[in-house]
């Protein structure tokens, strides 16, 4: 998934260069400058999580992570890279799609309603963007702007919006998003994208630009053009991130497979294990589903209604009149894993899942996505097989 020399050669800032890890400090100036504020990976509670950064200090130099089904640490790494680990417990949909935002407030005494968040959303740098995030915020903007009504909140947010794409040369044990053709390497949707070298060479960043706005950006930190041999290792490094993936998605036919395994006895397998805590779409990056809480003050006087998260694991969530629509953990999940994988192509032309894998390590049971579409996979090759045999 990683660009040519030739393609990357072709962006808008006309070549590629080398950034040495002393000039991030001008970057933040070239950002800070132009009125964004700056949003990156930082080291909190035990997480690499995605914050707001006041310096490039706050950036997490030296340190990886070891994921796997159900677990999370992070460890200590013998270079100095700074983006040298996995998806995290929080996506840029915190930042894009935020777990409560205000749709409006009204007061007694004067009658008025006032729409929207309490002040206009500041214009975002998103630094260190995960190629697999790039496309999961590509698949955000189709489904919270594409339709004919578009999301107020998450257009004032994404308006204007500077993306830095930082490609992944070292997949986690949970990461499958080559399978899903979101990664390892950006092919679009970013202003820059930068591929981190830490090695006996230096600590530098190969940048290039993806649009007119980061190549102005990229003209105020200071460079040097990539000589091929830079940019070859750059490439290789992306390219050998991709034949090291943790895990694997079937490539294909997964609506189809999803639909056939509509009854499948796996569902109850799972059922058994899940705990419909939530936790899988709450860290998801498109996950996207909400509801709304009315709150008002002691005095009644003043109301608000603020837009929260919601998931399609809460028993409320298809509530209608007489009851909820899945009642049972079994259907809750099927639910959820169809949707993403299969009649999401049907809503929005893709997949719902970019292959980070962060469903994975953040299940407290430790249920693998990846495995129990296998598993239904297998159950219906075997059907098949059973079928032929009873047929002869």
């Amino acid at each position: 998934m990683h660009p040519s020399e030739d393609s990357a050669l072709q962006q808008p800032s006309g070549q590629v260069v080398v950034v040495d890890a002393d000039g991030l400090p001008a970057l933040f100036e070239a950002l800070r400058g132009r009125g964004y504020t700056v949003v990156g990976p930082t080291v909190r509670d035990g997480a690499i999580v995605v914050a707001e950064l006041a310096s490039v200090a706050e950036l997490p130099f030296g340190w990886g992570v070891e994921t796997e089904a159900g677990r999370y640490r992070l460890r200590e790494r013998a270079d100095t890279a700074a983006f040298g680990h996995s998806a995290g417990p929080q996506s840029w949909k915190t930042v894009l799609h935020p777990a409560r935002a205000r749709l409006w407030s009204a007061d007694r005494a004067t009658g008025g309603v006032v729409a929207g968040e309490a002040a206009e959303p500041p214009r975002y740098a998103l630094l260190g963007v995960r190629p697999c995030d790039v496309r999961a915020v590509g698949i955000l903007d189709q489904v919270l702007t594409g339709g004919r009504h578009a999301d107020p909140v998450y257009r004032g947010r994404r308006d204007g919006a500077f993306i830095i794409a930082v490609e992944c040369t070292e997949p986690g044990a949970t990461c499958f998003c080559t399978s899903m053709g979101c990664g390892p390497g950006a092919e679009s949707g970013f202003d820059l994208a930068m591929t981190e070298l830490a090695d006996a060479e230096g600590h530098r960043f190969v940048v290039r630009a993806g649009t007119p706005a980061g190549a102005d950006v990229l003209a105020d930190v200071p460079s040097r053009a990539a000589d091929e041999a830079t940019i070859r290792r750059a490439s290789t490094a992306v390219d050998e991130a991709a034949d090291h993936m943790g895990r694997t998605m079937p490539a294909q036919g997964l609506p189809q497979l999803l639909a056939d395994s509509r009854e499948s006895p796996h569902w109850d397998d799972v059922a058994s294990r899940c705990l419909t805590c939530g936790n899988c779409t709450m860290v998801c990056p498109t996950c996207f589903c909400t509801t709304t809480e009315d709150v008002t003050d002691l005095t009644g006087d003043h109301a608000e209604r603020w837009r929260v998260w919601d998931s399609c694991y809460a028993l409320d969530f298809s509530y209608l009149h007489g009851g909820s629509v899945r009642t049972s953990g079994q259907s809750r999940y099927r639910q959820w894993i169809s949707h993403k994988l299969g009649t999401w192509h049907d809503q929005f032309g893709s997949s719902g899942c970019v292959g980070c894998g962060r469903c994975i390590v953040w299940c407290p049971a430790g249920i693998d996505i990846t495995a129990e579409v296998s598993a239904l996979a297998s159950m219906l090759d075997a059907a098949a097989a059973d079928e032929d045999e009873d047929g002869r």
